[in-house]
Protein backbone atom coordinates (compact mmCIF):
# COMPACT_ATOMS: atom_id res chain seq x y z
CA UNK A 1 0.00 0.00 0.00
CA UNK A 2 1.36 3.47 -0.99
CA UNK A 3 1.56 6.51 1.37
CA UNK A 4 -1.19 9.27 0.61
CA UNK A 5 0.61 11.77 -1.94
CA UNK A 6 1.40 14.91 -0.20
CA UNK A 7 0.09 18.30 -1.81
CA UNK A 8 1.79 21.18 -1.21
CA UNK A 9 0.30 24.58 0.55
CA UNK A 10 -1.10 26.70 -2.14
CA UNK A 11 1.76 29.29 -3.11
CA UNK A 12 0.95 32.45 -0.73
CA UNK A 13 -0.88 35.18 -2.90
CA UNK A 14 1.09 38.19 -3.50
CA UNK A 15 0.18 41.50 -1.82
CA UNK A 16 -2.10 44.22 -3.86
CA UNK A 17 -0.56 46.47 -5.27
CA UNK A 18 -2.33 49.76 -5.56
CA UNK A 19 -3.05 51.21 -8.99
CA UNK A 20 -0.75 54.14 -7.78
CA UNK A 21 1.81 51.92 -7.09
CA UNK A 22 1.83 49.49 -10.11
CA UNK A 23 1.90 53.06 -12.31
CA UNK A 24 4.98 53.88 -10.44
CA UNK A 25 6.75 50.24 -10.88
CA UNK A 26 6.07 50.64 -14.64
CA UNK A 27 7.63 54.42 -14.84
CA UNK A 28 10.14 53.07 -12.99
CA UNK A 29 10.89 50.10 -15.69
CA UNK A 30 10.44 52.08 -18.43
CA UNK A 31 13.29 54.53 -17.28
CA UNK A 32 15.49 52.04 -16.27
CA UNK A 33 15.00 50.79 -20.29
CA UNK A 34 15.32 54.53 -21.18
CA UNK A 35 18.66 54.62 -19.31
CA UNK A 36 19.96 51.60 -21.65
CA UNK A 37 19.64 54.05 -24.33
CA UNK A 38 18.56 50.66 -26.20
CA UNK A 39 15.79 52.85 -28.30
CA UNK A 40 14.30 49.73 -29.72
CA UNK A 41 13.88 47.79 -26.14
CA UNK A 42 12.43 51.08 -24.94
CA UNK A 43 9.52 51.38 -27.67
CA UNK A 44 9.31 47.16 -27.49
CA UNK A 45 8.67 47.68 -23.62
CA UNK A 46 6.19 50.69 -24.35
CA UNK A 47 4.22 48.89 -27.04
CA UNK A 48 3.84 45.78 -24.08
CA UNK A 49 2.35 48.06 -21.34
CA UNK A 50 -0.08 49.62 -23.99
CA UNK A 51 -1.21 46.12 -25.31
CA UNK A 52 -1.67 45.09 -22.06
CA UNK A 53 -3.56 48.23 -20.44
CA UNK A 54 -5.82 48.16 -23.47
CA UNK A 55 -6.30 43.85 -22.77
CA UNK A 56 -7.29 44.44 -19.28
CA UNK A 57 -9.23 47.36 -20.43
CA UNK A 58 -11.66 45.80 -22.71
CA UNK A 59 -11.72 42.63 -20.40
CA UNK A 60 -12.77 45.25 -17.54
CA UNK A 61 -15.22 46.89 -19.96
CA UNK A 62 -16.99 43.49 -20.91
CA UNK A 63 -17.07 42.66 -17.27
CA UNK A 64 -18.72 45.91 -16.50
CA UNK A 65 -21.26 45.33 -19.41
CA UNK A 66 -22.06 42.15 -18.28
CA UNK A 67 -22.82 42.72 -14.76
CA UNK A 68 -25.10 45.76 -16.02
CA UNK A 69 -27.12 43.99 -18.20
CA UNK A 70 -27.68 41.01 -15.34
CA UNK A 71 -28.35 43.75 -12.78
CA UNK A 72 -31.34 45.62 -13.77
CA UNK A 73 -33.00 43.22 -10.68
CA UNK A 74 -30.67 43.00 -8.46
CA UNK A 75 -30.82 45.16 -6.07
CA UNK A 76 -28.71 47.72 -5.13
CA UNK A 77 -26.71 47.17 -7.94
CA UNK A 78 -24.22 44.33 -9.34
CA UNK A 79 -21.66 46.62 -9.51
CA UNK A 80 -21.56 47.98 -6.15
CA UNK A 81 -19.14 45.12 -4.64
CA UNK A 82 -16.88 45.72 -7.22
CA UNK A 83 -17.11 50.10 -7.27
CA UNK A 84 -16.43 49.37 -3.05
CA UNK A 85 -13.46 47.83 -4.02
CA UNK A 86 -10.15 49.80 -4.01
CA UNK A 87 -8.17 48.17 -6.47
CA UNK A 88 -10.93 46.99 -9.09
CA UNK A 89 -12.62 51.03 -8.48
CA UNK A 90 -9.02 52.09 -9.60
CA UNK A 91 -8.67 49.44 -12.45
CA UNK A 92 -12.41 50.56 -13.43
CA UNK A 93 -11.57 54.59 -13.08
CA UNK A 94 -7.58 54.14 -15.31
CA UNK A 95 -9.31 52.70 -17.87
CA UNK A 96 -12.10 55.27 -17.94
CA UNK A 97 -15.03 52.45 -17.59
CA UNK A 98 -16.20 53.85 -13.83
CA UNK A 99 -20.01 54.76 -13.71
CA UNK A 100 -19.44 57.19 -11.04
CA UNK A 101 -18.60 60.58 -11.44
CA UNK A 102 -15.76 62.55 -9.28
CA UNK A 103 -17.85 64.07 -6.38
CA UNK A 104 -19.47 60.25 -6.36
CA UNK A 105 -16.01 58.45 -6.21
CA UNK A 106 -15.07 61.10 -3.51
CA UNK A 107 -17.14 60.25 -1.14
CA UNK A 108 -17.07 56.62 -1.74
CA UNK A 109 -13.30 57.22 -0.58
CA UNK A 110 -13.77 59.48 1.82
CA UNK A 111 -16.74 56.96 3.45
CA UNK A 112 -14.02 54.47 3.86
CA UNK A 113 -11.99 56.53 6.45
CA UNK A 114 -13.01 55.14 9.89
CA UNK A 115 -11.97 57.89 12.67
CA UNK A 116 -11.29 60.41 10.15
CA UNK A 117 -14.71 62.36 9.47
CA UNK A 118 -13.91 64.52 6.90
CA UNK A 119 -16.07 66.16 4.07
CA UNK A 120 -15.05 67.89 0.61
CA UNK A 121 -15.00 71.64 1.34
CA UNK A 122 -13.97 72.62 -2.44
CA UNK A 123 -12.32 71.06 -5.45
CA UNK A 124 -10.24 72.85 -7.88
CA UNK A 125 -10.57 71.04 -11.32
CA UNK A 126 -7.67 73.11 -12.62
CA UNK A 127 -5.07 71.80 -10.08
CA UNK A 128 -6.77 69.01 -8.97
CA UNK A 129 -6.59 70.06 -5.36
CA UNK A 130 -9.12 68.75 -2.85
CA UNK A 131 -9.87 70.70 0.28
CA UNK A 132 -11.26 68.60 3.04
CA UNK A 133 -12.29 70.00 6.18
CA UNK A 134 -13.00 67.83 9.68
CA UNK A 135 -17.36 66.83 10.05
CA UNK A 136 -16.78 66.03 14.10
CA UNK A 137 -15.49 65.79 17.21
CA UNK A 138 -12.13 63.56 16.09
CA UNK A 139 -9.17 63.46 17.76
CA UNK A 140 -7.13 65.95 19.61
CA UNK A 141 -6.11 68.39 16.90
CA UNK A 142 -2.61 67.27 17.06
CA UNK A 143 -0.19 67.08 14.52
CA UNK A 144 -0.06 63.53 14.55
CA UNK A 145 -3.90 63.15 14.19
CA UNK A 146 -3.97 65.58 11.58
CA UNK A 147 -1.02 63.88 9.57
CA UNK A 148 -2.79 60.27 10.10
CA UNK A 149 -6.04 61.92 8.53
CA UNK A 150 -4.38 63.52 5.36
CA UNK A 151 -2.24 60.04 4.75
CA UNK A 152 -5.38 58.19 4.80
CA UNK A 153 -7.47 60.38 2.86
CA UNK A 154 -5.07 60.11 0.26
CA UNK A 155 -4.28 57.27 -0.01
CA UNK A 156 -8.10 56.64 -0.31
CA UNK A 157 -8.52 59.31 -3.10
CA UNK A 158 -5.53 57.30 -4.93
CA UNK A 159 -7.38 54.42 -5.74
CA UNK A 160 -11.17 56.07 -6.06
CA UNK A 161 -10.29 59.41 -7.21
CA UNK A 162 -6.86 59.22 -8.89
CA UNK A 163 -7.53 62.69 -10.44
CA UNK A 164 -7.29 64.08 -7.20
CA UNK A 165 -3.59 65.57 -7.84
CA UNK A 166 -3.51 67.00 -3.97
CA UNK A 167 -5.46 67.13 -0.55
CA UNK A 168 -5.27 69.36 1.86
CA UNK A 169 -7.27 69.64 5.09
CA UNK A 170 -8.62 73.02 6.36
CA UNK A 171 -7.76 73.99 10.24
CA UNK A 172 -10.84 73.51 12.59
CA UNK A 173 -11.66 76.19 14.25
CA UNK A 174 -10.64 76.50 17.30
CA UNK A 175 -14.17 77.23 20.14
CA UNK A 176 -14.14 79.34 23.00
CA UNK A 177 -14.39 77.72 26.03
CA UNK A 178 -16.88 77.37 27.93
CA UNK A 179 -17.89 80.30 30.29
CA UNK A 180 -19.57 78.51 33.15
CA UNK A 181 -22.18 80.93 35.26
CA UNK A 182 -23.88 79.46 38.14
CA UNK A 183 -23.47 80.30 42.01
CA UNK A 184 -20.77 81.13 44.51
CA UNK A 185 -20.13 78.08 46.46
CA UNK A 186 -21.56 78.22 50.06
CA UNK A 187 -18.96 80.09 52.34
CA UNK A 188 -16.90 80.95 49.46
CA UNK A 189 -15.20 84.73 49.49
CA UNK A 190 -17.52 86.95 46.81
CA UNK A 191 -13.47 87.80 45.22
CA UNK A 192 -12.45 91.46 43.92
CA UNK A 193 -15.36 93.85 42.91
CA UNK A 194 -14.64 95.10 39.11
Amino acid sequence: MSAPAQTAPPPAAAPALSAEEAGRRVDEVLERLAATGDEQARAAAEELVRVLMDFYGTGLARAVDLLRRTGSDAGPGPLEPLLGDGLVAAMLVLHDLHPEDLPARVERALDTLPGHPLAVDSHDPSTGVLRLKPTGEGGCGCGSTREAAHRAAADALSCFAPEVAGVEIAETPRQAPLLQIGTRPAGGSPGPAR
